[in-house]
């Protein structure tokens, strides 16, 4: 079975955010790994080549693969920034509705800038999110 790329790596965090956000998005990135932090309580690694992640969980799917993946992550997409999210959870749905403004796929919540969104709602999205994972994902571990 082929590896995934979405895995821990060693490239700095700092390096990434510096060498993909402009001047406003680092500003924002800033806060959302400052926020992640808060919330998992583990730092910020680099998974795969583009994606800021903290703490971590493994899963396996009925199909059999299996892998890890972050808690809680981040991206720079463009101009664009994309926190991953977990939101099946009604109580998710309407906290997205007074989020501000923003665009939802699957798990990726795509919006421009900070300015744009409650930061509380943000926050709260998140810790929803990781508690989804933890329990679709019982005993993983976030370490």
């Amino acid at each position: 079975m082929a590896q995934t790329k979405t895995r821990p790596t060693g490239v700095s965090v700092e390096e990434y955010l510096a060498s993909r956000a402009s001047p406003e998005q680092l500003a924002d990135c800033k806060s959302i790994v400052a926020m992640c932090k808060r919330v998992t309580k583990q730092p910020a690694t680099m998974w795969g080549p583009s994606i800021v992640g903290f703490g971590r969980y493994q899963y396996r799917y009925e199909s059999g693969h299996a892998g890890e993946a972050p808690l809680a992550g981040f991206a720079v997409r463009g101009r664009e920034l994309v926190v991953y999210l977990s939101c099946d959870d009604p109580a998710q749905g309407e906290l997205l509705a007074r989020l501000g403004k923003h665009k939802m796929g699957k798990s990726c919540l795509y919006f421009k800038r900070l300015a744009d969104l409650d930061a509380n709602v943000l926050e709260e999205l998140v810790v929803g999110s990781i508690a989804a994972v933890r329990r679709r994902h019982p005993g993983t571990g976030d370490a």
